[in-house]
């Protein structure tokens, strides 16, 4: 470019530049096509990408911390410093101040000059307020505690999956694994008490979802039930609340069926030769039977904890006879069968029967069977890799192994 094309360039710059760009419809047009851009963006980050669900709001939930939107972090974080009778004025008189100031920007700064060298005053200004809000922000992110993590069901899949977990902590105990009931034994201040069904269709028929959560929440004080919600004393939030009535619902609810994409595999049917894991079916046995009372801050459970493989072989006052590889006299298979461990020398019922109100269907009490006498395999992997080697015949049970016939074990209430 020579001399005079510079010249020319130069020219036609300052022309167009002391013109000026009309708002309508240059500006406009730039301004639809960005906005239409970011706009696809968002679509796009929605779709493919997500965003983490919270739960429901909570007024019980006292372990929420509220906290906006990271571009509104240095306003929560100035509101700090503010005393709590004076915080209309963080939050009203000078964010609405700064805003007027912006609007009549263009009445108080008439200046032809833009380039930002030349405007120091304007660009110290914005500089400070920059830093402000981004050191505020920073402070908001290092001081702030981090809220504990929730699980928030994002389908119906996984809410009653949830909800058969919850149940099986908060519910079993008294309810049962399935909702029948029973003569309560081994809880506190209701030995002896017999629950109705949960199941029936005369409940399920009759109580709306509403009325399920209601329970739940509030309790039935007067049946012994104490409340289970937040606000009233109790561990659960609205959201698990509703999690465990649904899992109520589709569950025992003859009339309602999961959509096909949410159907929960059930456990397979006993048969003879199969060879369970851990990873599949005992752990779904044992979370749906027996975690209910096995799980820490549980009292009379001999500090045998059931929540995990590991927990299962290496805890509890009797570990060494809890489970045994191979050897269906451990402990564990006696009490799911119905037979209490008693006490060698006075003949005092050590441990009872498990599940206290009712023995557990006779499919699971095989499959545990096998999975004791084929060495308790923890993976699928090491269950299939056994599936061909022949199940050991079984050792004589204690009771099959004196002389005279045993009598029929009584079931007393653990104390």
């Amino acid at each position: 470019m020579n001399e005079e094309q510079k010249k020319a360039y130069k020219k036609k710059y300052k022309e167009a530049k002391q013109e000026g760009v009309r708002f309508w419809p240059h500006i406009i047009y730039k301004d639809l096509l960005m906005s239409f851009a970011i706009f696809l963006l968002l679509v796009g980050l929605a779709t493919f990408v997500g965003i983490p669900l919270e739960p429901k709001a909570d007024p019980s939930d006292s372990s929420y911390i509220p906290r906006p939107e990271w571009y509104f972090l240095f306003l929560f974080e100035f509101l700090k410093f503010i005393p709590g009778q004076l915080e209309w004025v963080g939050t009203v008189v000078i964010p609405g101040l700064a805003i007027v100031a912006l609007f009549l920007l263009p009445f108080y700064d008439k200046s032809q000059v833009r380039f930002w060298k030349k405007r120091k005053i304007g660009i110290s200004i914005m500089g400070v307020i920059v830093l402000a809000m981004v050191g505020l922000t920073v402070r908001a992110v290092a001081t702030t505690p981090e809220m504990e993590e929730t699980t928030v069901a994002s389908s119906v899949r996984e809410q009653v999956v949830q909800g058969e977990d919850l149940y099986s902590v908060h519910c079993v105990e008294c309810h049962g694994p399935d909702g029948e009931g029973g003569e309560i034994q081994g809880v506190e201040g209701l030995e002896g008490v017999t629950v109705k069904s949960i199941s029936s269709r005369d409940e399920m028929y009759t109580r709306s979802d509403e009325t399920l959560a209601a329970i739940t929440n509030y309790g039935q004080q007067d049946l012994g039930m104490p409340p289970y919600g937040l606000a009233y004393g109790g561990p659960l939030t609205k959201a698990e609340i509703e999690a465990i009535v649904a899992f109520m619902r589709y569950t025992w609810d003859d009339r309602i069926e999961l959509p096909p994409e949410a159907v929960i595999a059930t456990l397979p049917a006993w048969e003879e030769g199969f060879v369970p894991s851990y990873e599949v079916e005992i752990s779904r046995i044992v979370k749906r039977n027996c975690f209910s009372c096995h799980r820490p801050g549980k009292d009379d459970n001999n500090n045998y904890l059931m929540g995990s493989y590991e927990e299962i072989l290496t805890t509890g006052d009797n570990v060494e006879n809890n489970l045994i590889p191979g050897d269906l006299n451990s402990y564990v298979y006696q009490t799911i069968t119905g037979n209490p461990i008693l006490d060698p020398d006075t003949g005092e019922v050590l441990i009872h029967q498990m599940p206290l109100t009712k023995l557990m269907k006779e499919d699971y009490i095989k499959m545990f069977e096998a999975w004791i006498l084929n060495d308790m395999p923890e993976t699928v992997e090491e269950a299939e890799a056994l599936m061909a080697t022949p199940t050991p015949t079984p050792e004589p049970t204690t009771e099959e192994a004196t002389e005279e016939p045993a009598t029929e074990p009584t079931i007393t209430p653990e104390g």
